[in-house]
């Protein structure tokens, strides 16, 4: 694997070479997860916070409450040590809250609060995180040394 897409509502893993990509995050949050120990990774491209009530056939990796879950599954299913998982977290932007009307969160920060939340229920350390404002961003995870880079077209690019 050189260069794998995570598509909108997509989880991808994998071990020791390679990169996983999610572009054009906008209000989705890019959820990363990787193993320093065994080179093993991941990254959830969520939409929205949880799902609806009562809809049981949707995709895992469209909600953070889900996603968080099933990626952390897919690792440790591939040989991943819990213990030495971390997470970092991209996206979640306002893309339009001039027209939210005032007082309410708009569905970037809800996506980052339930990922947030979705990790610390699964037990997973927040290492860093590129979160929210009002711009969108892609992110790429090395999976051979657990690199994070995230970059905006107006902010450059950051280690995370």
């Amino acid at each position: 694997m050189d260069r794998e897409i995570v598509k909108v509502a997509e989880i991808r893993t994998g071990q020791g070479s390679g990169r996983l990509v999610a572009l054009g995050l906008g209000s989705c949050v890019a959820i990363i997860l990787w193993d320093p120990a065994t080179k093993i990774g991941g990254m959830a491209h969520v939409l929205l916070p949880a799902p609806p009530p009562r809809h049981l056939d949707v995709p895992a990796g469209r909600y953070a409450q889900t996603a968080v879950p099933e990626l952390l599954r897919r690792m440790l299913q591939a040989g991943a040590d819990r213990s030495a998982i971390v997470a970092r977290l991209v996206g979640g932007a306002a893309m339009f809250a001039n027209l939210l009307a005032p007082g309410l969160i708009h569905s970037g920060e809800r996506n980052v609060l339930a990922s947030r939340h979705a990790l610390h229920a699964a037990g997973l350390p927040l290492q860093r995180e590129w979160v929210g404002e009002d711009f969108g961003r892609s992110v790429e995870l090395d999976l051979a040394t657990g690199r994070v880079v995230a970059s905006s077209v107006r902010h450059g690019a950051r280690d995370l």
